[in-house]
């Protein structure tokens, strides 16, 4: 790391009515050969960690303090080892303290940006030029809680697989965990049982499926469906049905069961009426991979358990819900909870409020609001990278809430904020996709410079099946398409 001053911080000091002591806490770098610019670090799943603060962007670029940033990251309100009760969760046990929760979801956010730019303003005797945010998955929702409730705090924004509806989310890894859990055949299952619903041989099959019905409709068959939208399940299920086993299952066919349980996955959670309570998935080629399996289903060796289970799990009861639910984190504890849920009655406790939770956990821990009048007015820009494959966040909702934007902005949405679908790609990264990019790069471009990212030049990093190959990301609804020539290098394609 280049030379710096480091800083560590606290705030926000609190007695929960849990009986546990809270304080924001942060951690701030300020290099000597600062660049004028400040930089947020998004969080990440759970948070309770105070963070690196060296604002890493993607693998294969400098990370924002190499560049010259000043650079601060938080653990939003809790600490991970000081707060933790593995009676309640592990460590989503702060959800069980209104402010703890409140402190997760946004309130940390702007105290401690604020407290950073003092701090740099007394250090080097001069206000940041301009600030920015870069975060994925909690980080990504992290960004939306800024532009949506604090819009002149930040110039530039780059929220990734944004987790803007994380308690329906939460909700539809419970979904997707019973609807796995059928196909063992068992109403108890065990976390070993559901780590071998599909082999990757299994996954294989429907992700070669996925290929066969939608790889060539971006104009080359590559191992990509760069066409958004195109993959319907019509097409995928017309050459999923094809791979049914004919008589004793083997390597090379899916039972019907199998392929009920993908379907009822894809379609997304619903209550007993039908009502969708988060989104659909789409299909793509990203779901045979490792990244996807592992939060579905658990590794396939068995040693790490689905995270649907142990993450969602745990953040559902207790912090996403009122009342919340006490749940030893035993990751099979938390597979019997989530096998005991009702999607007739307990869904709603998402949206409600009592005792000492006067907000819901959807209104502390959700910023999917479409309404970014105050940020456009700011003169503020968002870059929303996400993975077509994200197993954790569907970009369907993504799509969903960028098409809100765009009806709320007069059909403007991308004068201020751009969607980059990365097709292929699991979440915040990993898949068979060109994950590698420099998104911040292209947000400094866009505020600083005024040039609008038309593209954004992605690569294959080493475990993909093309390392070195390069794609542009296009700006949604566009899609890159081959026009002719190197079909390894981003040249050979447009964004159309």
């Amino acid at each position: 790391m280049p030379a710096h001053c480091e800083i560590f911080g606290i705030l926000g000091e609190h007695h929960g009515v849990d009986g546990q002591d809270y304080a924001i806490r942060f951690h701030l770098r300020l290099p000597d050969d600062w660049n004028g610019r400040f930089l947020f670090q998004g969080g990440g799943g759970t948070n309770g960690e105070i963070g690196n603060a060296t604002g890493p962007v993607s693998r294969g670029t400098p990370s924002a303090l190499q560049r010259g940033y000043a650079v601060v990251s938080q653990d939003s309100g809790h600490d991970n080892r000081r707060n933790g009760n593995p009676l309640r969760g592990g460590a989503t046990a702060f959800g069980f303290d209104p402010q703890a929760r409140a402190d997760y979801g946004h309130a940390s956010l702007a105290p401690v940006a604020r407290a950073a730019r003092a701090i740099i303003l007394a250090y080097y005797r001069t206000a940041p030029a301009f600030s920015y945010f870069v975060g994925c998955s909690k980080g990504g929702e992290e960004g939306m809680v800024l532009a949506q409730k604090h819009p002149t705090l930040f110039d530039g924004i780059v929220a990734a697989a944004p987790g803007f509806a994380l308690p329906r989310a939460a909700v539809a890894q419970v979904w997707d965990v019973q609807a796995m859990a059928k196909a063992t055949g068992s109403d108890v299952p065990t976390l070993a049982a559901l780590a071998k619903v599909f082999s990757d041989a299994d996954l294989a099959l429907a992700g070669k499926a996925v290929l066969a019905a939608c790889d060539a409709d971006d104009g080359l068959i590559d191992g990509i469906v760069a066409a958004i939208g195109s993959c319907t399940d019509d097409r995928v299920r017309g050459v999923l049905d094809r791979t049914v086993c004919i008589g004793d299952k083997t390597q090379a066919c899916l039972s019907s069961t199998q392929l009920a349980v993908l379907a009822r996955v894809m379609g997304g959670a619903r209550k007993p009426d039908g009502t969708l309570v988060y989104a659909r998935w789409p299909w793509d080629p990203g779901i045979a991979s490792p990244g996807w399996r592992l939060w579905k289903l658990g590794s396939a060796d068995g040693k790490i358990p689905a995270l649907n289970v142990v993450l969602g799990g745990a953040s559902l009861p207790s912090v996403f819900s009122v009342p919340p639910t006490p749940v030893p984190a035993d990751p099979s504890a938390l597979l019997a909870w989530e096998m005991r849920y009702d999607f007739a009655t307990d869904v709603d406790r998402i949206y409600a409020t009592g005792g000492a939770f006067a907000r819901s956990g959807w209104q502390d821990v959700s910023a999917r609001s479409p309404d970014l009048a105050a940020f456009r007015a700011h003169g503020g820009k968002m870059v929303v990278p996400h993975g077509v494959a994200d197993p954790v966040f569907s970009i369907d909702d993504t799509i969903d809430w960028y098409r809100q934007v765009d009806a709320r902005s007069g059909g403007d949405a991308a004068g201020f904020v751009r969607l980059f679908p990365v097709p292929g790609m699991n979440h915040c990264g990993g898949g068979p996709a060109t994950d590698e990019y420099d998104a911040l790069a292209a947000l400094v471009d866009w505020v600083e410079r005024k040039h609008a990212p038309d593209a954004i030049i992605a690569t294959a990093g080493p475990n993909t099946p093309w390392p070195g190959r390069t794609r542009p990301l296009c700006p949604f609804p566009k899609t890159a398409r081959y026009v002719g020539g190197d079909k390894e290098k981003a040249s050979a394609f447009i964004c159309s």
